[in-house]
């Protein structure tokens, strides 16, 4: 069962809030221990004063049929030299598929068409998103408005204040937090909420007392310190979750929808002067 080392600690990452203290314990040595020189059950049973049957059990919620299997994957992959550029590639796309498929498991459909059905029977449609999430927020915008759609991107924090005391029952929200801790965006749809307006939260936080704040939360997939983006983009598991939202609302009315996307096409296309 060989992974790249990266794809390993990512594995233990996912299934950290899940451990016992004393798993998390020996995840924490694994996440941390840059050079490990002794890979032995004993050793490192010994230096975390934990009983090996312990470290058998991590290994086995790692997705291993034992701690042996664990180590001699690990060991490979720290044997690896990451200047070699097929390592390199490998690591980035492998992460990438890593992703995509957990993505794939967290998608509700009955929740998807509700969802595309609330954008229909919406007159104006607001996109939240800060930093890194104002960027998808910005290309989310631009791809709606191609399907004749009143809507706009909210990426300021003032603003987005302003823009949620001033909705109502005719608006929906779409709010971007991968962390779910952006205080300035929390706030706002909470106002928004109060003041009628329809809150969808794409965020990859468990955290359900979110829920307080939006009518729906779309998880969306992201390790632990995924956000912090050293490998792969940070805005990847958003991008994936809009798609498949944007492909359910196209299917809701698909002559009428593309009808649309074709004349925004064509009028983008159009470079003659306009007048005379």
């Amino acid at each position: 069962m060989f992974q790249p080392q990266n794809i390993i600690l990512k594995e233990i990452e996912d299934i950290y809030d899940n451990l016992t203290p004393v798993e998390k314990n020996i995840a924490d040595y694994f996440l941390k221990t840059k050079n490990i020189s002794d890979f032995s059950a004993k050793t490192i049973a010994d230096s975390l004063y934990v009983s090996e049957a312990s470290l058998t059990r991590f290994a086995k919620k790692c997705g291993y049929k034992g701690f042996r299997e664990f180590i001699y994957s690990l060991k490979i992959s720290t044997s690896a030299s990451a200047d070699n550029v097929n390592e390199i590639v490998q690591r980035v796309t492998t992460s990438y598929k890593h992703i995509l498929d957990k993505n794939l498991q967290l998608i509700n459909e009955t929740q998807m068409e509700t969802l595309a059905f609330s954008i229909s029977k919406s007159k104006r449609i607001l996109i939240y998103g800060i930093g890194i999430s104002g960027i998808v927020a910005q290309e989310f915008k631009l791809r709606l408005m191609r399907l004749g759609l009143l809507v706009d991107a909210v990426t300021d924090a003032h603003l987005m204040k302003i823009s949620s005391a001033l909705v109502d029952e005719n608006h929906l929200i779409i709010a971007l937090s991968i962390s779910g801790k952006t205080k300035e965006l929390l706030n706002g749809i909470k106002i928004a909420k109060e003041h009628g307006a329809y809150v969808v939260l794409l965020t990859a936080s468990k955290d359900y007392s979110l829920l307080s704040c939006c009518d729906e939360i779309i998880p969306v997939a992201a390790p632990k310190n995924f956000t912090t983006g050293t490998l792969i983009s940070p805005q990847f598991p958003l991008l994936i979750m809009l798609d498949i939202f944007y492909s359910y609302y196209l299917q809701t009315d698909y002559a009428t929808r593309f009808s649309i996307y074709s004349e925004t096409l064509s009028a983008l296309n159009n470079d003659e002067p306009s007048g005379k």
